[in-house]
């Protein structure tokens, strides 16, 4: 079966005989089209990932500053969701370090994603537990890197 008909019946398959070739140094059956497809698909994803993690770790801190007063089952659950969280968004930057670059680009859109999220939360906050109002919520984002990467800063420890 040719590389262009495995990639479209049975990706696994393609992707083995593609390790394959590569391994026995027969390059010229590789199917490169799909190859650098995947790789570049690779990179968006490691990146998508990076910005979600970024994203609930922002939308968390929010949440335990702006409704401090929540009670501790709920700040107990964002507690734990900033350090998981956090906890990926380091593994990330140990695993491609050039994401440290990145970070300063994403900040502001993973920060009004975060924002959108911390206040749909809050408006599922059951009856007893305070709604903030919108305005509560910074325009911009009130943490700097260093927080936000920092395992002490709002950590339940």
């Amino acid at each position: 079966m040719k590389n262009q008909n495995l990639y479209e019946q049975d990706f696994n398959q393609w992707l083995n005989s593609q390790i394959q070739q590569i391994k026995q140094h027969q390059f010229e059956r590789i199917d490169w089209e799909h190859l650098l497809l995947e790789l570049e698909d690779m990179g968006k994803a490691e990146k998508r990932a990076f910005v979600s993690n970024l994203t609930i770790l922002i939308a968390h801190l929010l949440n335990l500053t702006i409704q401090s007063d929540a009670p501790d089952t709920m700040k107990g659950s964002w507690y734990s969701s900033v350090t998981e969280h956090r906890f990926r968004v380091l593994k990330d930057l140990e695993a491609n370090p050039s994401f440290k670059n990145y970070i300063h680009e994403i900040i502001s859109k993973a920060y009004d994603d975060a924002r959108k999220l911390a206040i749909k939360e809050s408006k599922n906050a059951k009856l007893g537990v305070r709604q903030p109002a919108q305005k509560e919520y910074p325009l911009d984002c009130p943490f700097t890197i260093e927080q936000l990467l920092d395992e002490e800063f709002y950590s339940d420890n």
